[in-house]
């Protein structure tokens, strides 16, 4: 079996900030799941209510990875002030003892689509495929160096204009899912900004070399094809059909 060849940096230059910062909305604008097919046919309002509730069963696993990820994370950054500011994303999914996080609410939107709590928690609608690409993901904050982790996060530079998107379609598209289930989204909208304009700023500041800029943008592209290859599961297990089933 032969090695992959490492790339050779030594012609690259090095990106300004500015121009840094493009590459990676780059990255968004070419590879992010918004233009997803199954994204697509939400936001027509073209999912059967099994898709949707397909959809948010899945994406659970993905949500409850979330803070074990960061978990992971933040346990390799190399100083207190980072990790002061990293923790919060944690507590923002996991909650606290007094306040629930985003993965109750996740819960609260399962049951809004029609999903009981046990089936959700107990995975009983995981398909493979999606296990298989979230599990890579929190590898992949693990092992890699910090930077790179931090940099993978960046998807939230791109979340917030497709969960605004969202709110909307699932309000005036699919009026069978109870509003409190929205929460979710709503609290996202605050959040996810703030988690960016921090992981931005810690990629603009430690990436100053060649290589260091190159494999923050591939790092940011393996969460974009992570992302993707969970709808391609979900997209295979549940299938369209000829017009919405309401």
């Amino acid at each position: 079996m032969t090695k992959e060849k490492e790339p050779d940096f030594k012609n690259e230059k090095v990106w300004k900030k500015e121009e840094f910062t493009e590459k990676l909305r780059d990255v968004g604008r070419s590879s992010y799941h918004d233009k997803h097919p199954f994204h697509a046919a939400m936001h027509q309002g073209n999912l059967s209510r099994e898709q949707i509730r397909g959809w948010v069963a899945n994406r659970y696993y993905y949500q409850k990875s979330v803070p074990i990820k960061d978990s992971a994370i933040l346990s390799n950054l190399p100083s207190r002030e980072l990790r002061r500011e990293w923790i919060g994303r944690i507590i923002d999914h996991d909650g606290t003892n007094g306040e629930d996080g985003g993965i109750e609410a996740w819960l609260r939107l399962g049951e809004a689509v029609g999903l009981s709590r046990e089936e959700i928690v107990q995975e009983e609608h995981v398909v493979p495929g999606v296990r298989f690409s979230v599990d890579a993901y929190v590898n992949f904050a693990r092992s890699k160096p910090w930077i790179e982790a931090v940099a993978s996060s960046l998807t939230e530079l791109f979340s917030p204009n497709l969960i605004a998107k969202r709110i909307k379609v699932l309000e005036q598209q699919y009026p069978w899912i109870e509003s409190r289930g929205l929460d979710y989204f709503q609290s996202r909208l605050t959040q996810a900004p703030r988690d960016s304009d921090v992981a931005l700023k810690l990629v603009l500041n430690y990436c100053q070399t060649p290589e260091a800029q190159r494999r923050a943008v591939k790092a940011l592209r393996f969460k974009c094809d992570v992302l993707w290859a969970q709808l391609d599961a979900i997209e295979k297990a549940f299938p369209y059909t000829s017009g919405r089933k309401e």
